[in-house]
This record gives C-alpha cells, sequence and structure tokens, in this order.
C-alpha cells in the first residue's frame, strides 16, 4: 500500500483492515505509522549495509567499484518495493535513526565508488553513479529484472569507463565443497567454512564479480554478501 500510494495517503485503519487487525491491535505493535515503515524497510537497510561492508577489503579499485554497483543494483532489485516506499516521498527521512542509516549507506557507497583519495570530479561521478543505480529501479519497475539490469549496468559502464572486470576474469575452477541441503530452489541454504574461505579468496582477487562465486558455488549473491560479512576472518586492504 506504501509502495502504491505513498505513505501520507495511507492511513493506520486501512493498514488495520488490509492485515485483519483492529487498528488498536496495530498500534499496540507499532506506536505510529512511521514505525511500520521502518519495520518494513528494515531488510532493504540491513541488506545495503551488509553488502558495502562485504566488498570494504577487495583490493582491486575497479573490481571493487563494480562489486558496489553490482551489488547496490542487485539489492535494490531485490528490495524495488520497499526502495519504492522510499523514494516516493521520503516519508523515512521522517524518523532519525533510520534517516542516519540511508544517508551513511550513501555516502559509504559513494566513497567506495570514488576511490581513496578521490578528487572533486570523481566524487561528482560516483555520486552519479549512485543515483543512476536506484532511480531506474523505481522509474522501470515494471520492465523485466534481467532486461532493466543489463541497460542499468550499461549506463554505469559509461559512467565509470573501462570494462567490468568480468569482461576480463578468467573462468573460476569450481572448488571442492562439502554437501549441503538443498532448498527449494535447489541452492545450498548456508556455507560452510571450506565454501566461505574459497568465496574470500575469489573476492580478494579481484577478479571475480559476485555473480561469479555465486555460480561458482550454487548459492545466491544474498548468501554470498551474508557469509562475506559475517566472517571475522578479513584480509588487509592493501
Amino acid at each position: 500500500m506504501f509502495a502504491e500510494r505513498g505513505y501520507h495517503a495511507v492511513s493506520v485503519r486501512e493498514i488495520s483492515e488490509q492485515v485483519g487487525l483492529t487498528k488498536t491491535a496495530v498500534l499496540y505493535h507499532f506506536s505510529s505509522k512511521i514505525d511500520i515503515v521502518v519495520a518494513l524497510v528494515e531488510p532493504l537497510l540491513a541488506d545495503t549495509e551488509a553488502m558495502l561492508e562485504s566488498v570494504r577489503t577487495i583490493r582491486n579499485p575497479d573490481a571493487r567499484r563494480w562489486a558496489v554497483a553490482e551489488g547496490l543494483l542487485d539489492t535494490w532489485l531485490r528490495h524495488r518495493s520497499l526502495l519504492r516506499i522510499h523514494m516516493q516521498d521520503q516519508a523515512l527521512s521522517a524518523d532519525t535513526a533510520t534517516y542516519r542509516r540511508l544517508r551513511d549507506i550513501a555516502l559509504t557507497a559513494q566513497g567506495l565508488l570514488a576511490g581513496l583519495d578521490a578528487d572533486f570530479t570523481s566524487q561528482v561521478r560516483a555520486a552519479q553513479i549512485y543515483a543512476a543505480l536506484s532511480d531506474p529501479v523505481v522509474f522501470f519497475a515494471d520492465r523485466p529484472e534481467k532486461q532493466l539490469r543489463a541497460a542499468i549496468l550499461d549506463g554505469v559502464h559509461r559512467l565509470l569507463g573501462g570494462l567490468p572486470p568480468r569482461d576480463t576474469a578468467r573462468t573460476p575452477e569450481r572448488p571442492v565443497t562439502t554437501s549441503q541441503p538443498r532448498t527449494a530452489r535447489g541452492r545450498p541454504g548456508a556455507m560452510t567454512p571450506e565454501m566461505v574461505e574459497s568465496a574470500r579468496h575469489m573476492r580478494d582477487s579481484g577478479e571475480y564479480t559476485v555473480d561469479q562465486i555465486a555460480a561458482t558455488l550454487s548459492v545466491s549473491r544474498a548468501t554470498v554478501y551474508r557469509n562475506l560479512t559475517t566472517s571475522n576472518d578479513r584480509p588487509t586492504v592493501s
């Protein structure tokens, strides 16, 4: 409802009717309407923060930039309805803690895109890339995800210059992993320590994109992000 009509156009009464509860019951769990929105967008914020943390240690600057760009895009495509809630009327800015997280996400992402000791032009370019990744996800939400992703990354390519690392990277060899219980989609629900170690080595080499790592290990991009973020044994950035 928030994504379709906007924060201010939806009442708590309408929300309660939609979920089959009384207004009093809804307000028992959420003290205000903004608290409902904050809870809804938590997965978007948490996944974006986790992705940014996971790419910090990539040594190759170009590989790191592309990992940020692809990671942001994949996360926002996955949560496009939540992104639309935020961009439609900036309602989340009313919550101080959420606003700070959104601000920190933007500053962190743009810093990683610009690189260390970036000049003014590079900083502006990073801000342009950040906007170019998010706006089309909302404006063209009705287009097929694969088509939209390719078009957005083509635009990022024009801004970044050069070729994405995947175009020059060698085809990775599949590491030996232990068997895992399969989810309904045929992918492991978790990564073994050996898989995490393999993913870390591929990431730090700068030769593999997150897509390639996920495909090699037969897991989702979200699983790769989650495990690389929670891993405590991180190499030092050179």
